[in-house]
């Protein structure tokens, strides 16, 4: 079912309710990991980083099934977005509390369950309040104000961390998820008719915009069958380029897991200021946000595999040059590569890839079952980011960081060599496919 008249009042300004937990949430990540290192030191931050991410992106896999549960069964979607945010303002404030390792992690753990909840429900508003032809610039717009939150939440970490103490941001950051629960209870209308998750994966606006938001969806949870029956492919030619496509989506997640992870503790074990390492992510986000309005036509008059492969070509040699400086340079010249390769690789090459690849999943999806297809593939990503993550903090302690972001270069590559390899086939021709 899928109405094509607008619904509710007030519909054009809802999405404002975003900005201030985009605010919030934007810095997040780079603020934990920075306070575990500021706890801990860098070896032992390092190591606790690895844990508390990829506990994080293990906890996003279950979160992401219940809330889609939830959602279906629960058709309101402003009481379960207003839910989602006033829980994650309390979980930020008390961040301000925590003063252990172990408290962080667990802190942040409940924050990925949390913060799981408004996803879906923000992509089906859209759909349920907007007419349908409208759906692709709703999503754009929702997009932006995200952006543009998480910009102005880097922005505030940086100008702060020159002279306030560090975990203290997390109690403004608190207040501005608690306004967007108030937001959204004055703004969201309650959409009288609604859809099902189903929805999501069939309009490519939609599909692109939520796994942009979140990488793991699931309309069912996988089972076995599901993917012995995606990898069974491999044993033709004719029907392994789905299998393909998986595998080098998880060499390109382990590989972000391994670089992410231990990127911010590298930058204050080269002694890189609190202003210096938010200033550095601040960069890579406000080119990422340019290259995502830029990525879809450019995309949209290529082929899908080329653009996938320029994309990593471009992020592997990022990674592989900020090893490099790494493994060169020493103390704060580290800046030097930070601050010129991690916005190309982390803003332009990763939305000319996040772009395809995600086009490419849209168009693989189409044809059949896309329950069990998204299913998969949401597990394997959440498994892969785990597992990277997981691994980055013992391999940077234990043979370097350099190490460690020159492996997860490498690892694109052999993206590179499985994705160019894919059999030719209408999901890889162009990105113009709707």
């Amino acid at each position: 079912m899928e109405r094509v008249t607008p619904r509710g009042p007030g519909k054009p300004s809802w999405v404002y309710s975003v900005l201030p937990v985009a605010l919030a949430t934007g810095p997040i990540s780079t603020l934990v990991q920075l306070y575990l290192v500021e706890l801990n030191g860098v070896t032992l931050g390092t190591i606790y980083n690895g844990l508390a991410v990829a506990i994080f992106n293990g906890v996003s896999i279950p979160a992401a099934i219940f809330w889609g549960y939830t959602t279906d069964r629960i058709h309101r979607r402003r009481d379960l977005i207003a839910a989602s945010y006033g829980m994650m303002g309390a979980i930020l404030v008390s961040f301000y509390f925590d003063s252990t390792a172990f408290g962080t992690i667990v802190t942040y753990a409940i924050f990925s369950f949390a913060s799981v909840a408004s996803a879906t429900p923000l992509n089906l508003l859209i759909m349920e309040t907007e007419e349908k032809g409208k759906w692709a610039g709703a999503f754009a717009k929702l997009s932006m104000m995200s952006s543009v939150g998480s910009a102005l939440g880097l922005v505030l970490s940086t100008v702060w961390s020159e002279e306030l103490p560090l975990i203290l941001l997390s109690l403004p950051f608190g207040a501005f998820a608690l306004a967007s629960a108030v937001l959204s209870v004055t703004l969201i209308p309650e959409p009288p008719l609604t859809f099902e998750r189903e929805n999501v994966a069939l309009r490519k606006s939609s599909f692109l915009n939520r796994l942009r938001t979140l990488p793991v969806f699931f309309i069912t949870v996988p089972k076995a069958s599901d993917f012995r029956r995606v990898f069974r492919g491999l044993r033709s030619s004719l029907t392994s380029y789905v299998p393909l496509f998986y595998i080098s989506t998880v060499l390109f997640y382990f590989s972000s897991g391994l670089f992410n992870t231990s990127f911010v503790p590298a930058m204050s074990a080269f002694a890189l200021t609190y202003v210096e390492a938010f200033g550095v992510i601040l960069a890579g986000s406000v080119v990422q946000t340019l290259a995502f309005r830029a990525s879809g036509g450019y995309v949209a008059d290529r082929s899908l595999v080329t653009t996938s492969v320029q994309g990593l070509l471009v992020r592997g040699w990022c990674y592989i040059a900020i090893g490099a400086g790494a493994l060169l340079l020493a103390g704060p010249l580290f800046l030097i590569p930070a601050i010129i390769a991690y916005p190309i690789g982390a803003g332009v090459a990763f939305a000319v890839y996040y772009t395809s690849a995600n086009t490419m999943m849209f168009n693989t999806v189409q044809k059949k079952n896309p329950g069990a297809a998204i299913g998969v593939f949401s597990a394997i990503v959440g498994l892969a980011a785990m597992a990277g993550a997981l691994a980055s903090g013992f391999i940077s302690v234990y043979a370097g960081f350099d190490t460690t972001f020159v492996l997860a270069g490498v690892l694109l590559f052999a993206a590179v060599g499985i994705v160019a390899k894919l059999p030719k086939s209408p999901t890889s021709e162009s990105g113009s496919h709707q």
